[in-house]
């Protein structure tokens, strides 16, 4: 499966990159991760109508111990971006667009489609029960000082 759809916890919707890190930051990781992927869609190798490349951020879960981490980010044209967010997608109205650009890109027919997004919305679902400790030790690659970031959100 080229494109996935990683559904955030609604318990973890405050807790992303962008939020937590400076507009100065977030615009140096954007620019980062759009000039390594020559701002086109590291998924599908489309771009955007206004911008090529928006910056997603991925993101492992464990289940176990209740960790979210940052593992990478990668540079999304705008609909695969949407794809990864189908939820959002389907609040905003673009579901169906959503779930087309999904089988296009993964080649799958609309039973499979279904399913998958089924799967992925139980999984958001029984994750978002939890509260997550984060993990986002991987932006010191970016030159952010990790340390600063989480001492002002106990402060």
């Amino acid at each position: 499966m080229r494109l996935t759809i990683e559904l955030v916890p609604s318990s973890s919707w405050a807790n992303n990159v962008r939020a937590i890190v400076t507009k100065k930051q977030w615009d140096i990781i954007k620019a980062k991760v759009s000039s390594k992927a020559y701002s086109v869609c590291e998924i599908c190798g489309g771009i955007g109508p206004k911008h090529p490349v928006e910056c997603h951020e991925i993101w492992e879960y464990d289940d176990a111990e209740l960790i979210q981490k940052l593992v990478g980010m990668i540079a999304l044209c705008p609909d695969c971006h949407m794809v990864k967010h189908m939820g959002l997608a389907q609040i905003q109205g673009k579901g169906e667009k959503a779930m087309k650009h999904f089988m296009k890109v993964n080649k799958v027919k609309r039973p499979d489609a279904d399913k998958i997004v089924f799967d992925a919305f139980v999984k958001w679902a029984k994750r978002s029960k939890r509260k997550w400790a984060l993990d986002i030790s991987l932006l010191k690659d970016y030159g952010i000082n990790v340390e600063k970031i989480e001492e002002n959100k106990k402060a």
